[in-house]
């Protein structure tokens, strides 16, 4: 936890949520105020049955961790990582005059002020400031405006805390007595679940249908373009929107005329001789309006589209840059820009573009928020009087990404339309028809800051137009080449987090706030899996989502979990009694306890971990204690059989289940003999993927992964053996003399000297890396555990503590640590101007003798111990400490 401000008694204490808040914030306050980081939530309903208090462990409702019996009332527990932050603000408020809650505006930032009330039990005077970005003026204006915590939003959050509690920790029980224990529901994760394991049985249903077309190359002018064949004989040809995805057949709504191969090729042959006469030629001027400022949703879909992130990771990456002061709050529903961004925006776009790209009057977006909005008043948008231009902010990677594309909307969202033109030709030959669409940007607008989907709005805009030559009625273009096209219809995209994000925004499931934790949520539960981008269901989601669906249909029911948010929005707004509607929904004879209680009767645990697919008659699919199998008959007999992680559900056909039964009966055919040892060598399939494998299963076999995106079935014997040499020596260390190798393991491929191991970035192939490739990637600093990077530097000695002082950049920017003492590097202060004088001076201002080891802290520690009562009197953690200054002098 970070201090700042004043040492004496008397201060301002302003409490926030993170250290890098804390930070920033610090700079625009005065002496008279301290900053300190309640680092989230002080307190939470309890976690496990460790959290529970005695006194109340043996009450029927003590798991829930909410008394039901008794409305509805709370256990709020105290976690242990977070009981020495409240013991240091409670210390903070004996000398404070003043106390600000400056949490975040939304539900949860209230929510947050409310506990520490409750726990601080503060007896000077509480203010609550508000603001929605993280600037001098902003939070000025905030401490001028300071008001009461807002009841109804905690009541709010409280009520969906608990109701999350109810659900989740009612349901998840029946789902480890039926399927599996560890399990897990949730009132928004499971409607998740089960919209992806619906997407996953509608592939699944899929029917593949395979049609022809045709295409024209021709020239007019010394430009060729090209032409796609429309109709034969005055009838449109199929296409893929004419099938049923079920069956593959035609749709028997639809006159068209199916092309096969064949009959595309019959159809081009009638018109090789004959001329391409232009029939009709429509011009039609079209605009286009740049799109809104990012809400949460929007910047999730498309930071996930553009950038390849995760809602999990674009929130995480957001959340720092509000909180170093770049943007603007990150979970709103509104478009809403205020006065001061508009005429940012407007001054850098005449600056930056001219006149002719601004438009006369501001673009006003909504001020209202969508329906049941909770969250902050304004869009996201860089914050200030002044946009920072992206390339002076001095960020890098994500963070610097992220903020380049919010920056680059909010100005796009304040200039003119784009203007087009779309040219449409209708050309005939024989008794056939081709068109061809040609698109020409006029006048590109808002299109010069900011193309969606694209990451170089410069470089794109060429892409996006289609030009045709000059043509007109009668024209009677050269055919260069005729080509026959097939096709073959697709099945239902699976979701992608873009993709789910925004069906869950469309129904009204969850919040944007949310959804970042619901996806996460689904996939660490092992429901879905990412592949790409898509989210791949797993057998799991299937197994769990029939069940939901058969026995609780109303708690995986789209509406009814819409309905839900509505009224918790209700609450919020103060017009609905929240514990009238918690009574409701658990309670009684048609509450969730009493239908959980009735349903699991009913619910026969070996139906319901299996799953039958009508495309697969006489295979069952299980789920079992170590993963997904099937069962199926093989001449009389009962065969079970593993299905590998890596398949997924909708994939499997006939083929693949006959091929896993076959592999179970008698093993994989060898692909050869190895020279070298004459052993046999398989390609074979486990639960974490396919994998080669030298000599036979009760010889303890070699074994080694194929990597992602080989196909398996296209590994040969010479393949295999390049892989069986992994891992392979590339050269010795010139520092120890130690092996260098490269090699492939579960987590992908690697390299490693004496245990030390680098992955090889993908697109790299692990057969084509140089030695010297392999000496750079082991020289840069290695990734630890939760991404920490190893030190950048090692300063020396702490004289007391005897460790070593390292110097790291973290997320917040550059530190130094020792032991478990940890101090941020002062601004100004850069890595190669930080000495180890400096650094001791830091880690002294925060050391805590009781975390030194204990040779230290016998060295260290003063020769007689404080009294309580001095203790208490202890000056603020600013000033330097009576221990600190032993540590120091020692």
């Amino acid at each position: 936890m970070a201090a700042g401000g004043s040492s004496k008694s008397g201060y301002k204490l302003v409490v926030v949520e993170s250290p890098t808040k804390a930070k920033t914030i610090r700079k625009f306050l005065g002496k008279d105020y301290v900053v300190e980081s309640c680092m989230g939530h002080i307190r939470d309903l309890p976690q496990s049955s460790k959290d529970i208090p005695e006194k109340v462990k043996k009450e029927k409702w003590a798991q829930l961790g909410v008394n039901v019996e008794h409305n509805f009332e709370p256990l709020y527990c105290i976690p242990k990582n977070k009981t020495k932050v409240v013991k240091t603000l409670k210390d903070k408020l004996l000398e404070a005059q003043e106390l600000y809650l400056a949490t975040d505006e939304d539900r949860e930032g209230e929510s947050i002020s409310w506990h520490l009330v409750e726990v601080l039990k503060p007896k000077v005077p509480t203010k609550r400031m508000v603001f929605n970005e993280i600037t001098k003026d902003a939070i000025q204006k905030s401490l001028k405006e300071t008001r009461q915590i807002d009841s109804n939003l905690v009541r709010a959050q409280e009520a969906r805390r608990i109701l999350d509690r109810l659900v989740g920790y009612t349901i998840s029980p029946l789902l480890w007595k039926k399927i599996a224990y560890g399990l897990s529901a949730g009132r928004v994760q499971s409607v998740a679940v089960r919209l992806t394991a619906e997407r996953e049985l509608e592939r699944l249903k899929f029917r593949k249908s395979q049609y022809s077309g045709a295409t024209a190359t021709l020239e007019k002018s010394g430009m060729s373009f090209e032409a796609k064949l429309q109709y034969v004989n005055n009838t449109r040809i199929a296409t893929g929107r004419d099938f049923d995805p079920d069956t593959g057949n035609l749709l028997a709504s639809q006159s068209v005329v199916m092309l096969d191969h064949a009959k595309a090729e019959e159809v081009l042959a009638k018109i090789k001789s004959a001329p391409f006469v232009v029939d009709e030629v429509e011009e039609k001027p079209i605009s286009r309006k740049p799109a809104p400022p990012f809400i949460t949703s929007s910047l999730q879909q498309e930071a996930n589209r553009k950038l390849g992130m995760g809602a999990r990771e674009t929130m995480q990456v957001a959340q720092k840059l509000y909180e170093q002061g770049f943007i603007t709050y990150m979970r709103t529903d509104s478009t809403f820009l205020s006065q001061e961004a508009i005429t940012a925006a407007r001054k850098w776009i005449s600056q930056e573009y001219g006149g002719d790209y601004l438009p006369p009057q501001p673009r006003l977006y909504d001020a209202k928020k969508a329906k049941g909005a909770q969250e902050a008043h304004e869009a996201i948008r860089p914050s200030g009087a002044t946009f920072v231009h992206p390339g002076e902010t001095g960020l890098s990677g994500t963070q610097l990404k992220l903020y380049e594309m919010i920056w680059m909307r909010t100005v796009s969202s304040q200039m003119v339309d784009s203007r087009q033109k779309q040219v449409s030709v209708k050309i005939k030959s024989g008794d056939t028809l081709f068109s061809a669409s040609g698109m020409t940007i006029e006048f590109p607008g808002f299109l010069r800051a900011y193309v969606e989907g694209q990451d170089d709005p410069e470089a794109e805009l060429a892409d996006k137009e289609v030009k045709l030559p000059a043509l007109k009625k009668g024209d009677q273009p050269k055919a260069l080449k005729l080509e026959v096209t097939d096709h073959e219809t697709k099945p239902p995209a699976r979701f992608t987090e873009a993709s789910l994000v925004q069906k869950m925004e469309k129904e009204g499931i969850g919040r944007p706030s949310t959804y970042a934790s619901i996806i996460g949520t689904i996939i660490d539960r092992g429901y879905v899996r990412k592949h790409g981008t898509a989210l791949v269901p797993t057998f799991t989601a299937l197994v769990v989502s029939k069940l939901l669906n058969k026995y609780l249909p109303e708690y995986v029911d789209l509406g009814f979990t819409s309905e839900m948010e509505q009224s918790l929005d209700h609450i919020a707004d103060g017009d609905l009694d929240w514990l009238k509607f918690l009574k409701q929904l658990y309670q009684g004879p048609k509450g969730l306890k009493s239908l959980v209680e009735k349903q699991e009767e009913n619910i026969d645990p070996e139906d319901a971990r299996s799953i039958k697919f009508d495309q697969l008659p006489g295979v069952v699919f299980h789920v079992g204690k170590y993963g997904a199998y099937l069962t199926s008959k093989k001449d009389g007999d009962k065969i079970n059989a593993s299905i590998p992680d890596s398949e997924a559900p909708a994939d499997m056909n006939s083929e693949k289940v006959d091929q896993l039964i076959e592999q179970k009966l008698h093993g994989q055919d060898s692909l050869g003999k190895d020279p070298e040892t004459d052993k046999n060598v398989y390609v074979l399939s486990g639960r974490y993927g396919p994998y080669v494998q030298l000599g036979e299963n009760d010889e303890e076999p070699k074994r080694v992964s194929i990597p992602a995106g080989q196909d398996p079935t296209q590994v040969d014997l010479k393949k295999a053996l390049q892989l069986l040499e992994l891992p392979k020596t590339l050269g010795k260390h010139p520092a120890t003399g130690k092996d260098v190798k490269v090699g492939i393991g579960r987590f992908g491929p690697y390299v490693v000297c004496e245990k030390d191991y680098r992955s090889i970035p993908k697109g790299q192939s692990l057969f084509d890396l140089t030695f010297d490739q392999a000496m750079a990637l082991l020289s840069a600093p290695k990734k630890g555990r939760g991404g920490r990077a190893a030190p950048l530097k090692v300063l020396g000695n702490h004289p007391a503590l005897e460790e070593e002082i390292q110097l790291f950049n973290g997320p917040y920017g550059l530190y130094v640590k020792v032991g478990k003492t940890n101090a941020s590097l002062p601004e100004g202060e850069t890595a190669d101007t930080i000495t180890l004088e400096k650094a001791i001076e830091l880690l002294n201002e925060k050391a805590d003798l009781k975390k030194a080891s204990p040779k230290a802290r016998k060295k260290a520690a003063p020769k007689k111990k404080a009294s309580p009562k001095k203790a208490e009197a202890a000056a603020p953690a600013q000033k330097e400490s009576k221990k600190a200054v032993k540590l120091r002098k020692k």
